[in-house]
């Protein structure tokens, strides 16, 4: 089956804690995605990255799931210790940062084929 025009591939990559709420309001929706597990940089934290093929006019409610699914939500990391003599990315005292949330990307799509 082929589709042509007006079809996005959205790239979600979010907090791991979220996958499985995010692939399952996904699924009651009728969203069909493809889950890929991904490391994130500075926390060096899991991360799961959906593709989901999506028509156009339908990216607005997907956008809508992700934002309820995937809330940013602060958290305390503790100090990390230096690795193999660098200093790079050290940090000696117990930090507040931002976790969850989503990044996402839409992509136009040229061309779609499902075999």
């Amino acid at each position: 089956m082929e589709k042509k025009g007006n079809i996005k591939m959205v790239l979600a990559i979010v907090n791991d804690h979220d996958a499985q709420s995010l692939q399952e309001a996904l699924n009651k929706k009728g969203f069909q995605a493809t889950r890929m597990a991904s490391t994130g940089g500075f926390l060096r934290e899991g991360n799961t990255t959906f593709l989901i093929g999506v028509e156009e006019d339908r990216v607005e409610n997907l956008l809508e799931i992700i934002k309820e699914k995937c809330q940013i939500r602060k958290k305390i990391i503790a100090p990390m210790s230096p690795v193999a003599n660098t200093l790079e990315n050290y940090y000696s005292f117990p930090m507040e940062v931002q976790v969850g949330g989503a990044t996402v990307f839409i992509v136009d799509v040229d061309q779609f084929i499902k075999l």
